[in-house]
């Protein structure tokens, strides 16, 4: 509570500037070293024991907090003080040197001290603010979601955002403000509100507007007011907060030929208040709240004027921590109807924030639903499905391996990589796969089937593009960030040489190269390994970029062929045929099936078998039974649609991408590569 370090000089650094004019009349009486900063103050500062001190309490005094009573006195009792708490001050002929200390690293300071209660992000705000170079700050992420706080007597609490910086980092200001496009400006306390009133007045007569009888919510008319207001209240010294809530409609993300007038206007005020310098010598912060930094303009974001907070999503400490607070004194009330003890709660939300957790608590503890684990799966994956709207959908499947015809190999390296998950060795997973093969090998059934296995959830991201300028990025950064806290995850994305973007892509304004950079970004954090694996699946490896191909994004490239001997399309076939209820024992079979010269894919073998349903159904001597001769005859008819260059290319292209050689048939094991690569490139110019 940054209203609270008043009395002992933390307040200086996030409520309180330094003001020249007083420091330089100090300086006249106490000659303390040129070098000495204000920093160093802070941490020599001893606690005067009124920790509740507020900027009422202080009497509104705009001149800096930092003196410590004792140091008000002048320099000699400080340098005494000093003396006798290191007990090695050096002394000359003009009397004892003020010496001051750096904090042991051992000890925390006065700032960690008394952030200790504060979330990761606000610590750094708080360190972002000390340095007294910024004065705009963006915090992004998980803002609409509870913030933990504490009470003075340490009593836990979960508060809104905006709640949490008026009663927590801007605490101590005299002016705290808001303004969002639909509320207009409003604020913290009514004498803030009637003091502006005042001032609003005095604009109204020099302008000749009439904004004290309707006030403005156009961002370049509230900008330009409360431009003039500030620069009124910071003359006179007063500490400020501005906080623009929804700054997405405020400084839109772009291209600057797209501005409109307003957007450029408001960019240009926003712009000059964060390098303005009274007020960078000022107690003044404006505080940007948007849930996408996507979603904003790029000139502000990328502004070394501007420092970027990111709020997270909560972890598995910080849910059980809630979870704690919630049922505090409810336990048993919670025990009677759930199954899930809170421990378990906690660790089987990863994803969800406060807020959706409060849900979940609350329907139990209020409405007396029983909550199971399979509803408390289903609940998340609800809670994740609507937060990603709609472009995560989780993959929860009975199936298994065991139901993957052929392909012995690749089953066998995802059997061990799931072993490997359910093992907790993520540190010998690789960060993703590229899976690739011709149409119809069973690509994404095969993942599907490993998705049963892994032990961890598996998601597929769905189409996040939007024709709306900035949105697909906007998106794409909402996935990561969902995906970053559901940890650990794997990912599946179906047709993903279309889905990833290029860098080289061209014609959309630089869409896909930025969403190749965010996706890039992401797949290469090594921090990632095990937690977020990423399966990349398509028929066209050739069409993706190299740098998303790469060992250390997606490491391991799994392809997956067509069945080439007998063994395999007999083990194909009698899957395809549990799958369709097609009962024929296996001599019935047309040799044509089996061991013809026609290539077979499990797609084509499904299609088939349904066909010979069809006309088992109106075969008047056996209703509804596939017999030989009915099945010979479809298989005698069956024509599939065949695009052999095609396949062919994705064949070579799958052989090529391949990183195992125990992966290829043996037809191509052995191939001279540069005989693969001519003919690939034979075939690409055929098939365009």
């Amino acid at each position: 509570m940054f209203d609270e370090w008043s009395d002992i000089g933390v307040t200086t650094t996030l409520n309180v500037k330094k003001d020249e004019d007083t420091m330089a009349e100090k300086s006249e009486k106490e000659p303390i070293a040129d070098d000495l900063t204000e920093n160093e103050v802070v941490e020599n500062a001893e606690p005067s024991g009124d920790l509740d001190a507020t900027p009422e309490a202080s009497g509104g005094d705009s001149s800096p907090a930092v003196e410590d009573p004792e140091l008000s006195e002048g320099d000699s009792s400080a340098e005494a003080e000093t003396a006798d708490s290191s007990g090695e001050a050096d002394l000359d002929e003009d009397g004892p040197l003020l010496e001051m200390s750096v904090p042991s690293p051992a000890g925390p300071s006065l700032l960690d001290k008394y952030t200790a209660h504060y979330p990761d992000w606000a610590k750094e705000f708080a360190r972002k603010y000390f340095t007294k170079t910024v004065t705009q700050f963006l915090l992004y992420g998980n803002v609409r979601d509870l913030v933990p706080s504490e009470s003075k007597d340490g009593e836990k609490s979960f508060v809104s955002l905006q709640k949490f910086l008026v009663q927590e980092l801007f605490a101590a200001r005299d002016i705290i403000l808001f303004y969002d496009r639909s509320s207009g400006i409003h604020f913290a306390d009514k004498e803030s509100q009637k003091d502006f009133n005042r001032a609003l007045s005095g604009y109204d007569t020099i302008f000749g507007t009439d904004f004290a009888k309707k006030l403005p919510k156009d961002p370049v008319r509230v900008l330009s007011v409360l431009q003039n207001y500030f620069r009124l209240r910071l003359g006179e010294g007063k500490r400020i907060a501005c906080i623009i809530d929804y700054a997405e409609t405020v400084i839109p993300m772009a291209e600057a030929s797209m501005y409109s007038a307003e957007d450029r206007n408001a960019l240009v005020f926003l712009q000059k208040w964060a390098h303005d310098p009274l007020f960078l010598d000022s107690d003044f912060t404006i505080a940007l709240i948007a849930q996408n930094l996507s979603e904003l303009n790029q000139q502000i974001v990328q502004s070394p004027y501007t420092a970027e907070i990111q709020i997270p999503i909560p972890g598995e400490d910080a849910r059980r921590e809630f979870v704690d607070s919630y049922l505090d004194g409810r336990e048993g009330e919670w025990v009677q109807h759930s199954s899930v003890d809170a421990s378990a709660l906690a660790s089987n939300t990863a994803g969800l924030g406060y807020i959706q957790l409060r849900s979940i608590l609350a329907d139990v503890l209020e409405n007396h639903t029983s909550l199971t684990f399979d509803a408390l799966s289903e609940m998340k994956k609800e809670f994740i499905e609507a937060e990603a709207f709609g472009m995560l959908e989780f993959m929860e499947t009975d199936l298994n391996l065991d139901m993957v015809a052929g392909h012995t190999e690749a089953k066998f390296h995802l059997r061990e990589a799931a072993k490997a998950l359910k093992a907790g060795r993520s540190d010998v997973m690789p960060m993703g796969y590229l899976v690739s093969g011709p149409v119809g090998t069973g690509k994404t059934f095969s993942i599907m089937c490993f998705a049963g296995e892994i032990g961890i959830p598996m998601v597929m991201l769905k189409n996040f593009r939007s024709q709306w300028q900035g949105q697909t990025e906007a998106n794409l950064e909402k996935i990561l960030t969902l995906l970053q806290a559901m940890t650990p995850v794997a990912v599946m994305i179906d047709e993903a040489d279309a889905a990833l973007g290029n860098r080289d892509a061209g014609g959309d304004s630089g869409v896909s190269k930025r969403v190749f950079g965010q996706i890039a970004q992401f797949m290469s954090n090594s921090k990632n390994r095990g937690r977020v694996i990423w399966f990349l699946v398509t028929a066209r490896p050739d069409y993706m970029p190299v740098d998303l191909k790469r060992q250390g994004r997606a490491e391991e490239h799994i392809a997956l062929f067509y069945p080439s001997t007998r063994g395999e399309r007999e083990e194909l076939l009698e899957v395809m045929m549990k799958r369709t209820g097609v009962k024929v024992d296996m001599d019935q079979i047309p040799d044509g099936l089996l061991n013809g010269e026609r290539t077979f894919s499990g797609a084509d073998m499904e299609a088939l078998l349904t066909r010979a349903k069809f006309r088992a159904a109106s075969d008047e001597s056996s209703p509804g039974k596939v017999t030989k001769e009915v099945l010979q005859i479809v298989v005698d008819d069956f024509m599939p649609p065949t695009y052999p260059l095609e396949v062919e290319l994705q064949t070579l292209v799958a052989v090529l991408e391949c990183t195992s050689r125990a992966l290829l048939p043996e037809t191509y094991r052995n191939m001279d590569r540069e005989t693969i690569v001519r003919r690939v490139d034979e075939l690409s110019h055929l098939v365009k």
